[in-house]
């Protein structure tokens, strides 16, 4: 209930109406076993009626702690960072943590602006995917932090969690060698990401152990973007030749920009071009046919991230790098091959 003059409720308040004293009210709130229960059930009925919320930024400056939290991610509309953001607040929400979310999208400059900012804040640590894979002034940010994304590897004296590149890249493959498709295309990123490069070793360690020469596979660079898949897979279409065409795409975005050049060249995706995505975002299943992916788990990513951050901010050893596992989701993009077509009799009469 607001208080009725409409202003905001005061510990004054609270201790009138509970009929106590202010520092009776404020041990309450701060957990003090030294209250009698009768004392405790009065403040917080009285907490309860006057909508009283405790000052957090002048709890944190007695305490050390702001209760606050940050994390800094690339790119707040794709559904894979949006997906680590919600499991980052989902945890610190368990902690009665508040956390601030920051898009740097993909810019340097936008970056250090947002960490100058939360300096300012006084946040008790912040979760960062280092942006254009150079974030080389850790020493000086400041204040607690762990890394997440590709990048974070380049650190591996830093707490970082992240997934499991190595292992999702020759899950896929592996997919794709079992399902008939033993040189598919590539949909990769921009050469200045080092998703891009752990991608591609991901893939050349497959091909190597299978004795197949990893050049031969085609490969179209693009933004990790709907538009950029599109134009990837127009130009990989416009190189096709005849038969069935598999496409391996770095992400999801560009697996569903791939199917869009698929239908607007006439095509049929499974028929003519089968699709691989790698991500697991939502809107996969949603697509015509689903898309069949290789699902990194965003929403753990960010969960565990913020339990190492809170252990971070305890003065607690540091992790290392975490790497989470990714798993396949199956759908129906993706042709198998592998399975003969069936010989079609026409009746005898």
């Amino acid at each position: 209930m607001s208080n009725v003059s409409g202003r905001r409720a005061t510990i004054i308040d609270v201790a009138k109406r509970a009929g106590v004293s202010k520092s009776t009210v404020a041990r309450v709130l701060g957990g003090s076993p030294k209250i009698s229960e009768e004392a405790r059930e009065r403040v917080l009925e009285a907490v309860k009626f006057t909508g009283y919320e405790p000052n957090q930024l002048a709890a944190g400056t007695r305490s050390g702690r702001s209760g606050l939290l940050a994390i800094v991610i690339p790119d707040v509309a794709n559904p894979f960072w949006a997906e680590v953001a919600r499991g980052a607040q989902d945890r610190a929400a368990v902690e009665d943590i508040s956390l601030l979310i920051f898009s740097s999208d993909w810019d340097a400059e936008k970056e250090a602006t947002h960490l100058r900012s939360l300096r300012r804040a006084r946040v008790d640590g912040a979760i960062i995917n280092p942006v254009a894979d150079s974030f080389d002034d850790l020493g000086r940010f400041g204040l607690p932090f762990v890394l997440i994304g590709s990048s974070a590897e380049r650190f591996p004296d830093t707490s970082s969690v992240g997934s499991d590149i190595a292992q999702a890249v020759r899950l896929g493959m592996g997919v794709l060698t079992e399902r008939g498709h033993a040189a598919p295309a590539l949909l990769l990123g921009p050469r200045s990401r080092l998703a891009r490069a752990r991608f591609l070793r991901a893939v050349h360690e497959h091909c190597v152990e299978r004795d197949f020469d990893p050049a031969l596979l085609p490969m179209e660079e693009a933004e990790y973007t709907v538009e950029g898949g599109r134009e990837g897979m127009t130009r990989l279409l416009a190189r096709k030749g005849p038969g069935h065409l598999a496409v391996f795409a770095a992400n999801d975005l560009m697996a569903l920009g791939a199917m869009m050049a698929v239908r607007e060249a006439g095509l049929r995706c499974p028929e003519d071009v089968s699709i691989l995505g790698f991500d697991g975002i939502p809107a996969g299943a949603f697509s015509w046919p689903g898309l069949t992916t290789i699902e990194k788990p965003g929403r753990l990513i960010g969960v565990r991230a913020v339990e190492c951050l809170l252990d971070e901010v305890a003065g607690r050893p540091e992790h290392g790098r975490v790497y989470m596992p990714c798993r396949l989701i199956e759908r129906g993009s993706l042709a198998d091959l592998s399975v003969p077509t069936p010989i079609r009799v026409a009746a005898g009469r």
